[in-house]
């Protein structure tokens, strides 16, 4: 593969999926999978549920029967977000999905058969307005890619993609989304840089079978953010053995530290040391406890000593500077409060909600 122009995140193809937009400059969106069984709609549907209360953009579900494909249809009527069918081997299963209603088909076509078999699910989608997803994860590459590249590495990930977004064009197809998934850091990242190098179509970031919850996030924080700082990715997914709401949560986060996400209480504490005179790790727990149910969006700092707590609780919406049992309470920079520690948390929380429109 040549070398191409690099294209930034605005200047990329768009797809749209249930009236979410991917790429083309839109906001990077965060996606999860379902882990119920998808035939079973009561316990999908509620998972469903408290995926988007979680701030799910758009959910996957497994379809590796013709009753999950069909399930789509039900969960489609109950729940107010789009619905990707992710399908693996049995082409019909995609049409299937597509004719039930799904907002967008997530395939491999190196698993699902022939050209014939791609081209009948293109068709069906096309019809249908329907974007497919050509999702290469390291664990499923081809044979023949890992013959001539001796493994999972990031330009097999990369050609393997691109080869098979060359299948679907071929058929007249155009509505493409890409991911290059590993359970390597390192070769995630690479591919993704790759692909992004010498194509425009919206990416879909992950890093694959990241592992439990606390190793997960941090790989995907890795992985991803690296990514989005880059100015690489358009939906991103982090993939964690864990409840999916703790996906989803994840991926917010990960925005919100990249810089592309703002909304809600961000909070900024320091790591603690030798000088801190308070129990800082308390105040923290307890100030976030307190402000979860806020709305609003706003800084709040909380820092256990004088070396840089002034200057950061100064430079937050809000904040706390703590001394030797004691600390002050700022708003927009101006010493607003003088509290004893175990009263800090009181004195913040009244300032926030006295300055908060009613």
């Amino acid at each position: 593969m040549d070398s191409g122009p690099d294209v930034s995140r605005g200047a990329r193809r768009g797809i749209t999926v249930g009236g979410v937009r991917i790429g083309a400059g839109a906001d990077v969106t965060v996606q999860s999978m379902t882990n119920t069984k998808t035939a079973d709609v009561e316990a999908t549907s509620a998972q469903i549920d408290r995926l988007r209360d979680a701030g799910c953009d758009i959910v996957r579900v497994a379809v590796p029967d013709v009753e999950s494909a069909r399930a789509i249809a039900r969960l489609k009527k109950r729940c107010g977000i789009p619905i990707v069918a992710d399908v693996h081997f049995d082409y019909r299963l995609a049409i299937e999905a597509a004719r039930s209603g799904a907002d967008k088909i997530r395939i491999n076509p190196g698993n699902i058969g022939g050209a014939e078999r791609v081209r009948a699910v293109a068709e069906c989608c096309r019809q249908r307005g329907i974007p497919i997803r050509i999702g290469v994860n390291g664990g499923s590459l081809e044979r023949e890619m890992l013959r001539r590249y001796g493994g999972a590495t990031a330009r097999a990930l990369a050609e393997s993609a691109l080869r098979q977004a060359e299948e679907l064009r071929a058929c007249g197809f155009e509505d493409i989304c890409l991911s290059v998934k590993s359970s390597d850091v390192r070769v995630t990242v690479d591919a993704y840089r790759l692909l992004h190098s010498l194509c425009d179509y919206p990416l879909h970031l992950g890093v694959t079978e990241a592992g439990t919850e606390h190793c997960g996030v941090i790989k995907s924080s890795v992985g991803i953010g690296a990514l989005l700082c880059e100015g690489i990715g358009d939906t991103i997914r982090v993939s964690l053995t864990a409840p999916p709401e703790r996906e989803v949560k994840a991926g917010i986060a990960i925005l919100k530290a990249a810089g592309l996400r703002a909304g809600g209480v961000e909070i900024i504490s320091c790591p603690t040391c030798g000088r801190t005179n308070v129990d800082l790790m308390s105040l923290v727990r307890d100030v976030e406890t307190r402000l979860r149910g806020m709305t609003g969006d706003m800084t709040v700092a909380v820092m256990g000593c004088a070396v840089n707590g002034p200057g950061e609780a100064r430079a937050a919406d809000y904040g706390i500077a703590c001394g030797e049992g004691a600390g002050v309470v700022f708003k927009k920079g101006e010493v607003v409060a003088r509290a004893p520690a175990e009263r800090l948390a009181d004195e913040l929380v009244t300032v926030i909600a006295s300055s908060s429109p009613q």
